[in-house]
């Protein structure tokens, strides 16, 4: 049998490559059928061919554009961390039992999946790595060019708006120890990053506007701490929510909650795990920490429970916690359709 004929398995296990596909066929009882290997052009003409089956694979680069294709052909795909097929593994390693273990795991009836993304969502994601990344230079620059100058006696104020008040002054004050040539260099490094704060800049009115089209995105605007980065990156990130069952789990999946290391009966809770996308957490705990800062807590519910946790917390767990509880508001907000937040006043005692 040729192997790009179909063999009517019930599950396949797909290991991806950029140029070579390693794929194994099952049956319904986990028995192998068959191990086949393709190139990229002729994969989707052998699923074309097959029957209607599970199809599971590794989240890695392209695998949410196999999936949405198959899905098309009318298979069914599930997506799962590279980190929980790893157990399945037997033995050595290579490309078919990594496909083998694919096949495998992708049964499991409690194994964890990743949801396949919509083109929309994958645009988003790719604006906000591309502003992260360049928000990431403009650091690096900014660094640089301030011990540029301080090898010279010349120190330039922290923060990058100061910077560029200060920057421009001390390149033309003739009076430091800068020489003509670091003078020069600092010149064109700083124009490097007013180029890069411009295309910051260009990236950020795309993303908000973006926002402003999407009905679920103003609604998570709503939501105190949540702006329009926030809100595009979260949506970018879950979809449509579907794959948590409660609020908590998505928390837990952005790594806000705490590590547990439990045994004997004894239960031992250590910092929050940090697991999931680092990037939307970091806007929510970001988000929180402004709300901490600048939310009228004698006008809104949430200022007697922050004060209560500044008591007996440090303001950096506070701040945690308030982006925990950031994120399960905003998972309901998602799965609800026109759910909005609602600032409620404090009770008081009469």
């Amino acid at each position: 049998m040729s192997q790009h004929q179909s063999c009517d398995a019930a599950v396949y296990g797909v290991d991806l490559g950029k140029n070579i596909f390693h794929v194994v066929g099952v049956d319904q009882s986990g028995q192998l059928l068959r191990r086949m290997k393709f190139r990229r052009e002729t994969l989707l003409a052998f699923f074309d061919r097959a029957a209607p089956a599970l199809v599971g694979m590794e989240a890695c680069p392209g695998s949410q554009w196999l999936a949405r294709k198959l899905q098309g052909l009318g298979h069914r795909v599930r997506i799962m961390p590279a980190q929980f097929v790893k157990p399945y593994l037997k033995s050595n390693k290579s490309d078919t039992l990594d496909a083998e273990a694919i096949a495998e795991a992708v049964t499991r009836p409690s194994m964890r999946f990743v949801e396949v993304k919509a083109i929309e969502q994958i645009d988003v994601q790719s604006l906000h790595r591309v502003r992260d990344q360049m928000v990431m230079q403009r650091t690096r620059l900014i660094t640089q060019m301030r011990g540029f100058c301080l090898e010279y006696g010349v120190a330039i104020r922290q923060g990058a708006g100061v910077f560029k008040l200060d920057l421009p002054r001390v390149v033309a004050d003739e009076e430091n120890d800068l020489s003509p040539a670091i003078r020069r260099l600092v010149t064109g490094l700083f124009e490097d990053l007013e180029r890069l704060e411009g295309r910051i800049a260009q990236i950020t009115r795309e993303i908000e506007a973006l926002v402003q089209r999407d009905d679920v995105a103003r609604r998570l605007m709503t939501v105190p701490g949540i702006g329009p980065l926030g809100a595009s990156a979260l949506l970018a990130a879950v979809g449509r929510g579907v794959q948590f069952r409660r609020a908590r789990d998505l928390a837990a999946w952005l790594g806000l909650v705490p590590r547990e290391h439990s045994t004997g009966g004894k239960q031992t809770l250590l910092g929050i795990s940090k697991r999931g996308n680092g990037y939307v957490r970091r806007l929510l705990i970001h988000g929180a920490r402004s709300c901490l800062m600048h939310l009228d807590r004698t006008r809104h519910a949430l200022g007697a429970w922050l004060d209560a946790l500044e008591q007996r917390m440090h303001i950096n767990k506070v701040t945690v916690a308030l982006a925990n509880k950031i994120a399960r508001i905003a998972w309901v907000i998602i799965q609800k359709p026109g759910a909005l937040y609602e600032r409620r006043d404090p009770a008081f005692m009469p």
